[in-house]
């Protein structure tokens, strides 16, 4: 139980945090006393078909119709699988996640399989295996993770992601099939109504200690990616399953202050804390919640046209480098691109041509269907909405030479002879944290030359005490120094000073000293990045020390394997490019370490192995300069 615990403060943790910009964009918009009188009643907002009109479902589905009637045929028969209670103790005593989530996803996945392809075909051959994946799914204690709640308690209710996302997908459920439900047994959709009353409505009216709720925030309050998430569940649940005007108006009006909180917090530039990975959860999700909120409001609440909302929607974008590959700080992975219906409804919403057009390039590069979002059902439902709009847009790549984000302060530059660059500076507290202020990445001909290796499968340690002890958050397996030989510390008073982006020069500079701690002594690390054409990249650390305790160390981690032969130089070969980092070989030792990759997660991306370059200083010094360039090898 202490581990879960841990969990949750970690999400809750109030360290410092960045201040919070109190917008209240949602509350600005209309009074609560006023909702009641614009809501569109008795689910009337719906512009998706009625199980029974087969004409309408066979336009909603198109060519995707087949498909989708196939992938529930595979569940008809599908052995319903019990999650057993240690199951859920895994947790606790291994790590494990997958033991207890795994099961539950393939469930999951089954039931909504089943219910899109009665939806979709309509003729009843999977109604009988809907209601044992409903029945069974009402029998369990609780719908939220084994991270979450360890062995979940009958005596409480819980939301977190899966019990909403659940709850979303049951309601959905409810309002398209309770007619069919009834006609086998009345029961079914009277358990099912009961279940997402008691599981979702009922404790979001009573309880405002949920920590994603954000209703009790300080300035110093992290308000992450849960928050948006979760309220667009439960807003979902409220306008699909409550008929009674006032209860819906107080909820939906308690929906609208939580997510006033996450608004709050997110910086007026629109970067996303966990990368792109996350965006889609983060970012999509508060544009998810936005559109049902208008939609169910007839438009009369509605925000999509800040500029905030754009700039969040847009940096998914921005983030794209080529080929699948990302910016990936924190938790992310360095391979994505996005949902490419969520991105086109999203630039749609926000008249972003550069969202409608990046949507479509990943869509004629992705030809696997595009209408499925898991559980998910109001994303697959706007999936198929969509689809043609989306087909018949016309594709395109971002052309964007640099990018800065200056609240959030991430760096993106990009030259004329190929090399991307991304760097950031931030605080060691952002949402799913590395202690990596002031790393960078590069990529040369949209191949990956200096990483960020990102995150292995999350286990208990991720979100625990523990955290800092997997080498993937720590800074010396990031693109930093190791000054006196001590890395960087968790938290946000450590952090960037003077983080600066000259547009003209493409210069990227920050200090680093704020970033370690006191045993690293240091005064002043001032680091720069300058991007050029003919030159490449050059990085310049100048530093002071108030003592010396170890010799510094300066660490690189590479996707290819580092020659280090030639004393001065490095050479890095992959994929057919070569380029040649300098450096002072009379300041400097240079060493490589292999990495094996044994987290799936992780070698999905990199392949068995990656490499840590070592810069280790051949001697102690109170202050001096340390320039690295790092360019193409021509002329070998």
């Amino acid at each position: 139980m202490r581990e879960i615990i841990f969990f949750i403060l970690l999400f809750i943790s109030t360290l410092l945090s960045t201040a919070h910009e109190y917008r209240n964009i949602l509350q600005q918009k209309i009074e609560a006393v006023d909702l009641k009188n614009i809501l569109v009643l008795n689910q009337k907002w719906i512009k998706y078909p009625k199980y029974t009109d087969r004409e309408g479902w066979d336009r909603l589905s198109g060519d995707s119709k087949n498909e989708i009637i196939q992938n529930g045929e595979k569940a008809r028969g599908y052995e319903w699988k019990v999650i057993k209670a240690t199951d859920y103790l895994e947790f606790a005593r291994s790590g494990s996640r997958q033991t207890m989530e795994d099961p539950f996803g393939a469930n999951n996945k089954a039931l909504t399989n089943l219910v899109l392809a009665e939806l979709t075909e309509g003729k009843g051959r999977f109604t009988d295996q809907i209601i044992n994946g409903v029945w069974y799914t009402c029998e369990m204690t609780s719908w939220a993770l084994s991270a979450v709640v360890g062995l979940p308690s009958f005596k409480d209710n819980i939301i977190d992601l899966t019990t909403g996302d659940l709850g979303s997908f049951l309601a959905w459920t409810y309002y398209f099939l309770k007619d069919e439900l009834d006609r086998v047994n009345p029961l079914v959709s009277e358990r099912l109504r009961e279940n997402i009353q008691r599981r979702i409505l009922d404790p979001y009216m009573s309880r405002d200690d949920f920590w994603w709720q954000a209703i009790h925030t300080t300035p110093e309050t992290m308000v992450n990616n849960w928050n948006p998430w979760c309220n667009f569940n439960v807003l979902s649940c409220f306008l699909l399953i409550e008929n009674d005007p006032v209860k819906l108006a107080e909820a939906v009006y308690k929906t609208m202050i939580s997510v006033d909180k996450y608004m709050n917090y997110v910086k007026e530039d629109g970067a996303c804390e966990e990368g792109p990975s996350y965006w889609g959860l983060a970012a999509g999700k508060l544009y998810d919640y936005l559109q049902l909120l208008n939609t169910a409001t007839a438009g009369q609440v509605s925000v999509i046209d800040m500029p905030l909302i754009r700039n969040m929607g847009e940096y998914i974008v921005n983030s794209y480098i080529g080929d699948g590959w990302v910016v990936n700080f924190a938790d992310a992975s360095a391979r994505g691109g996005g949902d490419k219906g969520l991105i086109f409804r999203y630039g749609k919403a926000v008249h972003s041509s550069e969202m409608q057009q990046f949507a479509a390039w990943l869509n004629g590069k992705d030809k696997k269907s595009d209408y499925d979002a898991g559980r998910d059902m109001y994303r697959t439902l706007e999936n198929l909405y969509c689809h043609e709009d989306l087909a018949n847009t016309q594709a395109a790549l971002p052309q964007i030479n640099s990018v800065w984000y200056p609240q959030t302060e991430f760096c993106y530059m990009h030259d004329q002879s190929g090399f991307f660059f991304a760097a950031k500076g931030g605080h060691n507290n952002e949402s799913h944290n590395h202690n990596d202020v002031g790393s960078f990445i590069l990529y040369f001909n949209q191949i990956p030359v200096i990483i960020d290796a990102g995150v292995g499968i999350y286990t208990r340690q991720t979100f625990s005490s523990e955290r800092y002890s997997i080498w993937t958050m720590q800074s010396d397996y990031h693109n930093l120094p190791m000054i006196n030989g001590v890395p960087q510390s968790p938290g946000a008073q450590y952090k960037a000073e003077g983080a600066s982006f000259d547009v003209k020069r493409s210069r990227f500079s920050l200090g680093l000293a704020k970033a370690y701690p006191d045993e690293a002594a240091v005064e002043k690390w001032e680091r720069s990045y300058l991007l050029e054409s003919k030159s490449g990249l050059t990085i310049q650390d100048e530093f002071r020390l108030s003592e010396t305790k170890k010799l510094n160390q300066v660490n690189f981690l590479t996707w290819a394997k580092p020659d280090i032969s030639v004393p001065g130089m490095v050479i890095l070969e992959k994929d057919g490019t070569t380029l040649k980092m300098i450096y002072n070989a009379d300041q400097f030792t240079p060493d490589v370490k292999g990495i094996p990759l044994t987290d799936k997660r992780l070698s999905n991306v990199w392949g068995e192995q990656i490499y840590r370059l070592s810069l280790n200083a051949r001697k102690m010094q109170l202050q001096g300069k340390y320039v690295f360039t790092i360019h193409q090898n021509i002329g070998k």
